[in-house]
């Protein structure tokens, strides 16, 4: 009997363990290219800093670009980067950026506020993988490709 409590007992202590390691990681991603005056707002802060080559950008922060400048964003994973070209004139919100280790699925989730943005995705290597685009009127969501999606003013 008391070996069976025992048994039990393991074999919960190895089910938690099994579940903590199977949570979602956060992902970050890297301006590696710029030009201009390009701005960041860190989630929680109201205030705008210059972005630098090099400065990491975390799940719900926000990218905004001014006239005549541009950023690249690369968000890297196993298999290598995904590369986001933020034309000038644009906003984007990095709202999820996650990896289930466990499972290998991945998801990156931006908002695309206003301007215009080149995103090259690597190919997503699980069905339950995503790589989504939001714009105030539509989703977008790419299994792995190069495209451009574009937010114009409604003035």
């Amino acid at each position: 009997m008391k070996a069976l409590k025992i048994i039990c007992i393991l074999a919960l202590i190895l089910n938690l363990c099994t579940l903590a390691l199977a949570q979602e990681v956060r992902r970050t991603g890297t301006i590696v290219d710029l030009e201009g005056n390009v701005l960041l707002k860190r989630f929680g802060s109201e205030d705008w800093v210059s972005v630098e080559i090099g400065t990491t950008v975390n799940e719900k922060d926000v990218i905004k670009t001014r006239s005549n400048s541009w950023a690249v964003l690369n968000i890297a994973d196993d298999e290598g980067a995904s590369s986001i070209e933020i034309k000038e004139n644009s906003q984007l919100i990095v709202w999820e950026l996650v990896k289930d280790e466990a499972s290998g699925t991945q998801k990156t989730f931006l908002d695309l506020a206003i301007g215009k943005v080149m995103i090259k995705a690597q190919k997503l290597h699980t069905e339950e993988s995503k790589f989504e685009v939001k714009t105030p009127t539509s989703i977008v969501g790419v299994r792995g490709t190069i495209f451009e999606v574009e937010v114009e003013s409604l003035d």
